[in-house]
């Protein structure tokens, strides 16, 4: 999957090879140790946040303060912090926290420059924000596994991380992005960070960055701070290795302060994040190969290794949740049969690279390829695969009476950002789905909600509708969609009454059963997709589509969009 780079060293060892070397803790803090705590959130300033959240803890100013005194003389015992923060208005102080990571986002739309002001550079700013929170010196003394790459760097972290837990250590993870919580991004022992961990860390480097904030020296922008947080999270919480994934590129990253790592990995390149990295192999390579140290290579794989990549997981990527009704089964079957199966197979899959493979698998895991008929050139197969295309389903033949009897819908969730190609993606998408079988009865676009000016918690708000939505983009996507699955070369002229004119407006039931014989898109007549404006409306949708019917089995591939899985992740779980 990746080439590893050890560096002489700095040995990571494990399973048959020696462990004690690693398990060493040399943590030498000096008086200027980087894990004192302040609790309060006390420098976040009239421009960050709003007067209420500001207001909010300066009436429990004094609580914080005599708080922040008791901990400070148990620094090093997580007992007494933990006991410490049991009081503390959590939800509240968590919200705040989101407040002022939101005021550290520096561009509104992906693919527009950052502007950060200052004097410095971002590698200059990394080591005075570094510094100032008494880093520095203790980076090196963390175990690193760097990676980078287009495609994988997240899965591969993740691989590493179980491996390294099989083999006893204590591992601490950071990745990007997050689906539905900031916490995704901190992972101590395969879990995420805590709240109240969280608390203590950010609002300590929170407010240590604001005292020395300038004309000069600026508040770090939200992929920076988040860097920052993430050594102090693991220098703090003492872990015997750091897995850090890259978050662009690799030679200008923030990540790249990382001047030892005992590994440096590269996953598969592609096309992606041209905008920055250039327009060729070769110029995206260039910026992935930053991350290069001196090199030791290293074979063999332990079975401990073998066990990690077993239990490894990663949100929203090749994750299958059911949904019955209002209850949710996260990776197992629902109990009952009352009314009909919603399930939901998950991937963020937004390359060619990766839709291949997020085809491949979602066809292995709906398993109807081996009841499909053999397509081929006779006419008689050539009129079954129009009557898998027309009527959109297919009926099992195998198990007990009840699943016989299930009709099964393959239902297409769809958004892209505007950056992606889905000229590229969709197509690729059809026919390797096509290739094993595997066909989509209809096509669903809806805008995210996520957005790139605000940062979200896990029990944020999620707005039921979205009035006056833009969704220029989605009825584009379901225009191309159309050309795809109908083979018409041009431009598909879409009749105005096609379109929905309000947040409100759903398809009828009936949809989900309309022949696509009946689709005709020069007509404006589009019975093989639809564009429905808010997600939260979708889901219900679709869970009320199943309620009302024991019969059916719909089951939705969400792809295209990490930011669009995770919106789908967070209404799920609530």
């Amino acid at each position: 999957m990746f080439s590893m780079f050890v560096y002489t060293n700095n040995y990571l060892k494990c399973g048959i090879v020696r462990v004690s070397h690693f398990h060493e803790r040399e943590y030498k803090f000096s008086t200027r140790a980087p894990c004192k705590y302040s609790f309060q959130p006390a420098f976040v300033g009239t421009h960050d946040l709003i007067d209420r959240r500001k207001l909010h803890f300066q009436a429990r100013g004094s609580k914080y303060h005599k708080m922040s005194s008791q901990v400070m003389e148990k620094t090093e015992s997580n007992v007494a912090v933990e006991d410490s923060l049991r009081d503390l208005p959590l939800s509240n102080s968590y919200e705040t926290a989101m407040e002022a990571l939101s005021s550290l986002i520096t561009r509104q739309k992906r693919g527009t420059p950052s502007s950060v002001g200052g004097k410095y550079g971002k590698f200059d700013r990394m080591q005075m924000y570094l510094k100032i929170l008494n880093l520095e010196e203790h980076i090196p003394e963390l175990k690193i596994i760097h990676v980078a790459g287009t495609k994988g760097k997240g899965s591969t972290c993740a691989f590493c991380e179980a491996i390294l837990r099989e083999c006893g250590f204590r591992t601490g993870l950071f990745t990007s992005p997050h689906l539905i919580d900031v916490r995704e991004r901190f992972r101590i022992d395969g879990f995420d960070i805590s709240e109240d961990k969280f608390l203590l860390h950010f609002w300590d480097c929170w407010n240590q960055l604001k005292e020395h904030v300038s004309d000069d020296l600026p508040m770090p922008p939200l992929f920076q701070f988040l860097t920052v947080l993430a050594f102090k999270i693991f220098v703090c919480e003492k872990v015997d290795v750091a897995i850090i994934e890259v978050g662009l590129g690799g030679k200008r990253d923030s990540t790249n302060v990382i001047k030892e790592p005992v590994v440096c990995g590269i996953t598969p390149l592609g096309m992606d994040h041209t905008e920055v990295l250039g327009n060729t192999l070769g110029c995206i390579a260039s910026h992935k190969a930053g991350i290069f140290k001196q090199d030791n290579p290293e074979s063999n794989m332990p079975e401990a290794f073998l066990r990690g990549l077993t239990t490894a997981h990663l949100y929203g990527r090749a994750q299958v949740v059911h949904d019955s009704s209002s209850n949710c089964h996260f990776g197992s079957a629902p109990a009952d049969n009352s009314s009909g199966d919603l399930i939901f197979y998950l991937d963020g899959a937004h390359s060619p690279e990766s839709m291949e493979v997020c085809a491949k698998w979602f066809s292995s895991a709906v398993q109807e390829s081996k009841q499909l008929p053999n397509l081929s050139s006779s006419s008689h197969d050539v009129e079954s695969m129009k009557e898998v295309w027309g009527n959109g389903y297919i009926q099992s033949e195998r198990g007990n009476t009840n699943e016989s009897n299930k009709i099964s819908k393959k239902i297409l969730l769809f958004n892209c950002m505007e950056v992606r190609d889905p000229q590229i993606l969709l197509p690729q998408l059809v026919s390797t789905c096509a290739s094993s079988g595997t066909y989509f009865s209809k096509a669903i676009f809806v805008p995210s909600i996520s957005t790139y000016n605000k940062v979200t918690s896990g029990t944020s708000a999620i707005p039921s509708g979205i009035s006056n939505q833009d969704l220029s983009w989605q009825f584009s996507l379901q225009r191309l969609w159309e050309k795809i699955i109908h083979g018409i070369e041009g431009d598909v002229v879409l009749d105005e009454s096609s379109k929905l004119d309000s947040a409100e407006t759903l398809p009828p039931r009936e949809f989900l059963y309309e022949d696509a014989s009946r689709c005709s898109p020069a007509d404006g007549n589009l019975a093989c997709s639809s564009v429905i404006s808010s997600l939260p409306l979708t889901i219900k949708w679709l869970r009320d589509c199943v309620r009302e019917n024991p019969t059916l089995r719909i089951r939705v591939l969400v792809t295209g969009s990490l930011h669009l899985v995770g919106d789908v992740l967070k209404l799920l779980k609530r």
